[in-house]
């Protein structure tokens, strides 16, 4: 056969890399888990989320009270208590067993005591003291109870201590009541809200998971589909790695440049997020990030053998990975084992970056260090993607010509 020239070979490369292309495409719109995992799961999961967080607080925390003064003082402090958006008190109990089978039911998350010297105490100069009980289960109802308390005890420390100064103007009560004058302001998410924390982190990890889950499940349906059960088939477009990476890549980035705008972009709109952020800021950190979870999703995605095999292997890994990610849990207080592992994922860099540009309104520059990392990852699975392809590619000639082999060992047989 005569040798190809170099363009020749080029022009091939393109159009059996455009061929895979868009054998990739249909295989994705005529395959329903493909389809839910590219398409249905990024539209839907990012409203659902949203929706279940969209109070973004908790608010009116049911709490019992265990009253042993009751006095006047008391009363105010409950009355108090109960002013506050944070708590709701349910009613009064005659002692603090009859307290914890309320909480033991779920009646209520929180227990008020109130000692019996809590007045008396007052009154004579000697600190008291009230006493709560939190559900720990919920860290958001302690939370919660705490800050009510802590809120109302201010209060009235506040108040007593101007009605035994003495004082004879109010700049004095002012200093006396707070002789270091405070301000609290949260940074970056100003409800202190859960949305606003979580949510951002949830979208970034969204996206690689379910590419995870979509790659994978096609991968899977290509090897059942093949009689050797390879990935790459026996298809003259199919000879070579670049054509092959290239295509399929072009595909899932095609879909998921679509569906980055909406999970990125329109859902924090929807839902009123912080968005502080320049957007070409997050279009040119979002390039990288898809790419390198691309690439990624196609390496692993040669280890699946089955349909199911992405299920039981990805699902599982989306909790591990927000935790590692040092937004869910305090980064410094990851152990360094695990904050190696994270490194390796497009999510780590994806999610702090994401959450200090969208957040914290940081510029590419500011975020150099993640941006930086998920070109490294990009060119890193990039590399491991053509590897594993091309070992593919090898084990399906393998299977070819062994396949060949057989069937003129038969024919010349028969033709004995």
């Amino acid at each position: 056969m005569k040798e190809k020239s170099f363009m020749q070979n080029i022009k091939e490369g393109i159009n059996d890399m455009f061929y895979i292309w868009l054998q990739e495409i249909r295989l994705t719109f005529r395959d329903p888990g493909v389809l839910i995992f590219f398409i249905i799961v990024p539209l839907a999961y990012p409203l659902l989320y949203g929706f279940i967080y969209t109070n973004e607080v908790v608010r009116e925390v049911p709490v019992i009270v265990v009253d042993d003064s009751r006095t006047s003082t008391s009363r105010e402090y409950i009355r108090k208590v109960d002013g506050t958006a944070e708590v709701e008190v349910m009613g009064y109990c005659s002692d603090m067993e009859e307290a914890k089978e309320m909480m033991r039911l779920r009646k209520v998350y929180g227990v008020i005591y109130i000692p019996s010297s809590f007045s008396s105490d007052i009154v004579r100069g000697i600190q008291t003291q009230v006493t709560i009980y939190c559900d720990m289960s919920g860290l958001l109802y302690y939370k919660n109870i705490l800050l009510a308390n802590s809120a109302v005890s201010l209060d009235m420390n506040r108040d007593i201590k101007i009605a035994r100064a003495g004082n004879s103007t109010e700049r004095q009560d002012e200093i006396t009541a707070y002789p270091i004058k405070y301000a609290d302001v949260a940074l970056y998410n100003p409800t202190n809200g859960f949305a606003a924390f979580l949510i951002p982190a949830v979208l970034i990890l969204l996206i690689q998971q379910t590419l995870l889950l979509g790659v994978g499940l096609s991968a899977g349906t290509q090897r059942e589909q093949n009689r050797f059960k390879d990935l790459v088939p026996i298809n003259r477009h199919y000879n070579g790695t670049l054509r092959i990476v290239f295509g399929k890549g072009l595909c899932y980035g095609m879909i998921y440049a679509v569906m980055s705008v909406w999970i990125l972009c329109a859902v924090p709109r929807i839902f009123h997020l912080n968005q502080l952020g320049m957007p070409w800021d997050i279009v040119f950190f979002a390039m990288p990030y898809l790419a390198a979870c691309i690439f990624f999703a196609m390496t692993l995605s040669v280890f699946v053998h089955s349909r199911e095999t992405s299920m039981l292997i990805f699902v599982f890994t989306s909790v591990p990975l927000l935790f590692i990610s040092g937004i869910s849990w305090p980064g410094a207080a990851i152990p360094p084992f695990w904050k190696y592992i994270s490194y390796i994922l497009p999510s780590t860099f994806g999610i702090n970056g994401f959450v200090r540009i969208n957040n914290m309104g940081a510029t590419l520059q500011e975020v150099r260090a993640e941006y930086i990392g998920l070109w490294v990852q990009t060119a890193g699975y990039f590399l491991t993607a053509c590897i594993s392809y091309r070992w593919q590619i090898i084990r399906s000639r393998k299977h070819a010509i062994e396949r060949y082999n057989e069937l003129r060992k038969e024919r010349e047989s028969s033709a004995i």
